[in-house]
Protein backbone atom coordinates (compact mmCIF):
# COMPACT_ATOMS: atom_id res chain seq x y z
CA UNK A 1 0.00 0.00 0.00
CA UNK A 2 1.49 3.40 -1.13
CA UNK A 3 0.81 6.33 0.92
CA UNK A 4 2.03 10.12 1.33
CA UNK A 5 1.26 12.68 3.59
CA UNK A 6 1.28 15.75 0.80
CA UNK A 7 1.81 19.05 3.42
CA UNK A 8 4.35 17.66 5.74
CA UNK A 9 5.22 20.93 7.89
CA UNK A 10 4.59 20.74 11.75
CA UNK A 11 1.58 18.75 11.64
CA UNK A 12 2.34 16.67 8.76
CA UNK A 13 5.96 15.65 9.71
CA UNK A 14 4.98 15.00 14.03
CA UNK A 15 2.35 12.27 11.93
CA UNK A 16 4.42 10.88 9.76
CA UNK A 17 7.21 10.32 12.51
CA UNK A 18 4.01 9.03 14.29
CA UNK A 19 2.53 6.46 11.79
CA UNK A 20 6.60 5.01 10.95
CA UNK A 21 5.14 3.78 8.20
CA UNK A 22 8.36 2.54 6.02
CA UNK A 23 5.56 3.07 2.67
CA UNK A 24 4.82 6.77 3.91
CA UNK A 25 6.29 9.24 1.29
CA UNK A 26 6.89 13.17 3.42
CA UNK A 27 6.00 15.90 0.65
CA UNK A 28 7.00 19.46 0.99
CA UNK A 29 6.92 22.26 -0.80
CA UNK A 30 9.96 23.10 1.70
CA UNK A 31 13.45 22.02 -0.30
CA UNK A 32 15.46 22.57 2.80
CA UNK A 33 12.94 19.87 5.19
CA UNK A 34 12.77 17.83 2.43
CA UNK A 35 16.86 17.75 2.06
CA UNK A 36 17.49 17.97 5.78
CA UNK A 37 14.73 14.75 6.17
CA UNK A 38 15.96 12.58 3.50
CA UNK A 39 19.93 13.44 4.82
CA UNK A 40 19.27 12.69 8.76
CA UNK A 41 15.58 11.33 9.04
CA UNK A 42 12.47 13.30 10.67
CA UNK A 43 12.68 14.73 14.13
CA UNK A 44 10.31 15.28 16.34
CA UNK A 45 10.70 16.83 20.22
CA UNK A 46 8.93 18.13 22.90
CA UNK A 47 6.30 15.30 24.66
CA UNK A 48 8.36 12.91 23.00
CA UNK A 49 11.50 12.58 21.09
CA UNK A 50 11.70 10.46 17.88
CA UNK A 51 13.80 10.27 15.11
CA UNK A 52 12.79 8.03 12.04
CA UNK A 53 14.34 7.36 8.65
CA UNK A 54 11.65 8.53 6.11
CA UNK A 55 11.65 9.18 2.38
CA UNK A 56 10.80 12.79 1.57
CA UNK A 57 9.93 14.17 -1.69
CA UNK A 58 8.92 17.57 -3.24
CA UNK A 59 5.47 17.77 -5.32
CA UNK A 60 7.59 18.02 -8.32
CA UNK A 61 9.27 14.60 -7.72
CA UNK A 62 6.00 12.52 -7.10
CA UNK A 63 4.93 9.81 -9.46
CA UNK A 64 2.40 7.25 -9.66
CA UNK A 65 -0.58 6.40 -7.96
CA UNK A 66 -1.40 6.42 -3.91
CA UNK A 67 -3.60 3.95 -2.00
CA UNK A 68 -4.17 6.85 0.58
CA UNK A 69 -3.08 10.29 0.24
CA UNK A 70 -3.15 12.60 3.84
CA UNK A 71 -3.28 16.25 3.24
CA UNK A 72 -2.38 18.21 5.76
CA UNK A 73 -1.52 21.64 3.92
CA UNK A 74 -2.95 24.59 4.73
CA UNK A 75 -7.21 25.46 4.20
CA UNK A 76 -6.45 28.47 2.12
CA UNK A 77 -4.18 25.68 -0.36
CA UNK A 78 -6.85 23.36 -0.61
CA UNK A 79 -8.32 23.35 -3.53
CA UNK A 80 -5.10 23.79 -5.44
CA UNK A 81 -3.66 21.05 -3.52
CA UNK A 82 -6.79 19.15 -4.49
CA UNK A 83 -6.16 19.41 -8.24
CA UNK A 84 -2.47 18.49 -8.13
CA UNK A 85 -3.07 15.17 -6.01
CA UNK A 86 -6.30 13.73 -8.13
CA UNK A 87 -4.37 11.96 -10.98
CA UNK A 88 -2.10 10.73 -7.98
CA UNK A 89 -4.96 8.82 -6.25
CA UNK A 90 -6.14 5.71 -6.57
CA UNK A 91 -9.65 5.27 -8.01
CA UNK A 92 -10.39 3.13 -5.66
CA UNK A 93 -7.88 5.22 -2.94
CA UNK A 94 -8.52 7.52 -0.01
CA UNK A 95 -7.93 10.89 0.58
CA UNK A 96 -8.05 11.94 4.27
CA UNK A 97 -7.97 15.27 5.21
CA UNK A 98 -5.79 16.30 9.00
CA UNK A 99 -6.89 19.92 8.30
CA UNK A 100 -9.09 22.15 10.68
CA UNK A 101 -12.05 23.76 9.82
CA UNK A 102 -14.62 22.00 7.86
CA UNK A 103 -12.53 21.36 4.66
CA UNK A 104 -14.42 17.69 3.65
CA UNK A 105 -17.11 19.39 1.54
CA UNK A 106 -14.78 21.24 -1.00
CA UNK A 107 -12.44 18.11 -1.37
CA UNK A 108 -15.66 16.16 -2.33
CA UNK A 109 -16.33 18.08 -5.06
CA UNK A 110 -13.33 16.95 -6.37
CA UNK A 111 -12.50 13.47 -5.13
CA UNK A 112 -16.04 12.46 -4.80
CA UNK A 113 -17.63 12.31 -1.22
CA UNK A 114 -16.78 8.18 -0.85
CA UNK A 115 -13.00 8.67 -1.12
CA UNK A 116 -13.02 11.14 1.45
CA UNK A 117 -11.94 11.14 5.01
CA UNK A 118 -11.48 13.23 7.93
CA UNK A 119 -9.13 12.81 11.22
CA UNK A 120 -8.13 15.62 13.79
CA UNK A 121 -5.47 15.45 15.35
CA UNK A 122 -5.20 17.00 19.32
CA UNK A 123 -1.86 17.95 19.51
CA UNK A 124 0.38 21.01 18.50
CA UNK A 125 3.50 21.35 16.72
CA UNK A 126 6.07 23.96 15.27
CA UNK A 127 8.49 23.26 12.54
CA UNK A 128 11.79 24.72 14.60
CA UNK A 129 14.41 23.48 11.62
CA UNK A 130 14.39 22.11 8.79
CA UNK A 131 13.66 18.05 9.60
CA UNK A 132 13.20 19.27 13.05
CA UNK A 133 9.25 19.80 14.52
CA UNK A 134 8.96 20.27 18.16
CA UNK A 135 5.49 19.11 19.71
CA UNK A 136 3.99 22.27 21.72
CA UNK A 137 1.57 20.39 24.12
CA UNK A 138 1.55 17.68 26.51
CA UNK A 139 -1.69 15.75 26.31
CA UNK A 140 -0.71 12.42 24.18
CA UNK A 141 -1.93 11.50 21.13
CA UNK A 142 -5.22 11.41 20.33
CA UNK A 143 -6.68 11.09 16.63
CA UNK A 144 -10.43 10.90 15.55
CA UNK A 145 -11.28 9.59 12.45
CA UNK A 146 -14.53 9.37 10.02
CA UNK A 147 -15.89 8.94 6.86
CA UNK A 148 -17.62 11.96 4.65
CA UNK A 149 -19.26 9.07 2.40
CA UNK A 150 -19.58 5.48 2.46
CA UNK A 151 -16.64 4.88 4.31
CA UNK A 152 -15.46 1.74 2.61
CA UNK A 153 -11.51 2.65 3.93
CA UNK A 154 -12.02 3.12 7.13
CA UNK A 155 -10.91 -0.07 8.99
CA UNK A 156 -7.50 0.27 7.00
CA UNK A 157 -7.50 3.67 7.61
CA UNK A 158 -8.62 3.47 10.87
CA UNK A 159 -5.60 0.02 11.12
CA UNK A 160 -3.04 2.79 9.71
CA UNK A 161 -4.19 5.91 11.78
CA UNK A 162 -3.74 3.79 15.62
CA UNK A 163 -0.19 3.68 15.04
CA UNK A 164 0.24 7.46 15.70
CA UNK A 165 -1.75 7.33 19.07
CA UNK A 166 -5.06 6.72 20.38
CA UNK A 167 -7.54 6.43 17.97
CA UNK A 168 -11.13 7.25 17.97
CA UNK A 169 -13.60 6.24 15.13
CA UNK A 170 -17.30 8.16 15.08
CA UNK A 171 -19.55 10.37 13.37
CA UNK A 172 -17.40 12.79 11.19
CA UNK A 173 -19.50 16.14 11.72
CA UNK A 174 -19.18 15.37 15.81
CA UNK A 175 -15.07 15.06 15.51
CA UNK A 176 -15.32 17.93 13.30
CA UNK A 177 -17.25 20.37 15.39
CA UNK A 178 -15.56 19.74 18.46
CA UNK A 179 -12.04 20.46 17.10
CA UNK A 180 -13.81 23.65 15.38
CA UNK A 181 -15.07 24.64 18.62
CA UNK A 182 -11.33 24.59 20.31
CA UNK A 183 -9.71 26.13 16.90
CA UNK A 184 -12.35 28.61 16.54
CA UNK A 185 -11.92 29.93 20.06
CA UNK A 186 -8.29 29.65 21.09
CA UNK A 187 -6.44 29.75 18.18
CA UNK A 188 -8.44 32.71 16.74
CA UNK A 189 -7.89 34.87 20.36
CA UNK A 190 -3.67 33.55 20.16
CA UNK A 191 -4.30 34.54 16.60
CA UNK A 192 -5.46 37.71 18.20
CA UNK A 193 -3.20 38.24 21.57
CA UNK A 194 -0.19 36.63 20.82
CA UNK A 195 -1.15 34.63 24.19
CA UNK A 196 -0.76 30.86 24.73
CA UNK A 197 -3.75 28.54 24.86
CA UNK A 198 -3.22 28.16 28.74
CA UNK A 199 -3.21 31.67 29.63
CA UNK A 200 -6.52 32.67 27.16
CA UNK A 201 -8.05 29.71 29.06
CA UNK A 202 -7.01 31.09 32.59
CA UNK A 203 -7.73 35.39 31.63
CA UNK A 204 -10.10 35.62 28.95
CA UNK A 205 -12.68 32.59 29.71
CA UNK A 206 -16.30 34.74 28.91
CA UNK A 207 -14.34 35.41 25.21
CA UNK A 208 -13.20 31.50 25.01
CA UNK A 209 -17.03 30.19 26.17
CA UNK A 210 -18.48 32.56 24.20
CA UNK A 211 -16.95 31.11 20.93
CA UNK A 212 -17.14 27.91 21.66
CA UNK A 213 -20.97 28.25 22.61
CA UNK A 214 -21.25 29.44 19.47
CA UNK A 215 -19.82 27.11 17.80
CA UNK A 216 -21.77 24.50 19.97
CA UNK A 217 -24.95 26.05 18.32
CA UNK A 218 -24.00 25.52 15.05
CA UNK A 219 -23.13 22.31 15.68
CA UNK A 220 -26.54 21.46 17.16
CA UNK A 221 -27.87 22.42 14.05
CA UNK A 222 -26.29 20.49 11.99
CA UNK A 223 -27.47 17.53 14.02
CA UNK A 224 -24.60 17.16 16.50
CA UNK A 225 -25.64 16.16 19.99
CA UNK A 226 -22.60 15.08 21.62
CA UNK A 227 -18.85 16.52 20.58
CA UNK A 228 -16.19 14.25 22.08
CA UNK A 229 -12.50 15.32 22.72
CA UNK A 230 -10.05 13.45 23.94
CA UNK A 231 -12.85 11.40 25.48
CA UNK A 232 -14.86 14.22 27.30
CA UNK A 233 -18.35 15.87 25.54
CA UNK A 234 -16.74 19.46 25.15
CA UNK A 235 -20.55 20.68 24.77
CA UNK A 236 -21.15 19.27 27.89
CA UNK A 237 -18.16 20.28 29.98
CA UNK A 238 -18.27 24.19 28.60
CA UNK A 239 -21.77 24.72 28.05
CA UNK A 240 -22.30 23.86 31.70
CA UNK A 241 -22.19 25.93 34.96
CA UNK A 242 -18.91 24.83 35.88
CA UNK A 243 -17.24 25.94 32.81
CA UNK A 244 -15.35 28.34 33.74
CA UNK A 245 -13.86 26.10 36.62
CA UNK A 246 -13.01 23.62 34.00
CA UNK A 247 -11.72 25.46 31.41
CA UNK A 248 -7.93 26.56 32.74
CA UNK A 249 -8.12 22.64 34.21
CA UNK A 250 -9.04 20.99 30.82
CA UNK A 251 -6.21 23.04 28.84
CA UNK A 252 -3.25 22.69 31.62
CA UNK A 253 -1.21 20.81 29.00
CA UNK A 254 -1.19 23.66 26.33
CA UNK A 255 0.80 25.69 28.67
CA UNK A 256 3.25 26.46 25.44
CA UNK A 257 0.51 26.07 22.86
CA UNK A 258 0.14 29.25 20.41
CA UNK A 259 -2.01 29.40 17.54
CA UNK A 260 -0.68 28.92 14.00
CA UNK A 261 -2.35 31.23 12.81
CA UNK A 262 -0.85 33.64 15.15
CA UNK A 263 3.13 31.89 13.58
CA UNK A 264 1.42 32.99 9.82
CA UNK A 265 0.46 36.34 10.59
CA UNK A 266 3.91 37.07 12.59
CA UNK A 267 5.60 35.75 8.93
CA UNK A 268 3.82 38.18 6.98
CA UNK A 269 1.44 35.63 5.48
CA UNK A 270 -2.35 35.40 5.21
CA UNK A 271 -3.75 32.95 8.00
CA UNK A 272 -6.37 30.35 7.58
CA UNK A 273 -9.48 32.46 9.98
CA UNK A 274 -11.74 32.52 7.29
CA UNK A 275 -11.65 28.37 7.07
CA UNK A 276 -11.81 28.11 11.16
CA UNK A 277 -13.79 30.48 12.91
CA UNK A 278 -14.97 31.70 9.22
CA UNK A 279 -16.18 27.75 8.69
CA UNK A 280 -18.42 28.08 11.93
CA UNK A 281 -19.81 31.57 10.53
CA UNK A 282 -20.61 30.31 7.16
CA UNK A 283 -21.93 26.99 8.46
CA UNK A 284 -24.42 29.08 10.91
CA UNK A 285 -25.57 30.99 8.14
CA UNK A 286 -26.90 28.17 6.43
CA UNK A 287 -28.30 26.56 9.38
CA UNK A 288 -29.74 30.07 10.42
CA UNK A 289 -27.77 30.33 13.42
CA UNK A 290 -26.01 33.56 14.70
CA UNK A 291 -22.43 33.88 15.31
CA UNK A 292 -21.97 37.85 16.19
CA UNK A 293 -19.20 36.61 18.49
CA UNK A 294 -17.22 34.96 15.76
CA UNK A 295 -17.77 36.90 12.91
CA UNK A 296 -16.40 39.91 14.84
CA UNK A 297 -13.48 38.24 15.99
CA UNK A 298 -12.90 36.52 12.37
CA UNK A 299 -12.98 40.25 11.18
CA UNK A 300 -10.39 41.31 13.91
CA UNK A 301 -7.93 38.69 13.06
CA UNK A 302 -8.33 40.41 9.43
CA UNK A 303 -7.53 43.94 10.89
CA UNK A 304 -4.51 42.47 12.65
CA UNK A 305 -3.25 40.77 9.53
CA UNK A 306 -3.84 44.17 7.54
CA UNK A 307 -1.67 45.94 10.42
CA UNK A 308 -5.14 48.09 11.35
CA UNK A 309 -4.56 46.31 15.21
CA UNK A 310 -1.76 45.09 17.36
CA UNK A 311 -1.17 41.83 18.10
CA UNK A 312 -1.26 41.95 21.82
CA UNK A 313 -3.75 40.74 25.01
CA UNK A 314 -5.08 44.39 25.11
CA UNK A 315 -6.53 44.15 21.55
CA UNK A 316 -9.12 41.48 22.74
CA UNK A 317 -11.01 44.34 24.25
CA UNK A 318 -12.17 45.06 20.63
CA UNK A 319 -13.92 41.72 20.77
Amino acid sequence: MRICIYGAGAMGTSLGVLLDEMSLDFISHDAEHVAAMNASGALIEGAITRCVKVRAKLPSQMEGKYDIIILAVKQRESQNAAQFLYPFLEEDGALVTVQNGLPETGLAEVFGKDRVYGCTLSWSAEKIAPGTVRVTSDTGFHLALGAYGKGDKLDAIAALFSHAGTLTVGNLAEIRYAKLAVNASFSTLSAISGMTFLQLAKKHKKLVLGLMREVFAVARANGCTRLMQNGHDIMKLFGGKFASFLLPVAMKSYAQTRSGMLRDIRAGKRCDVDFVAGAAVDAGKRAGVATPLLERAVALVHDVENGFAEIAPDTLKLL
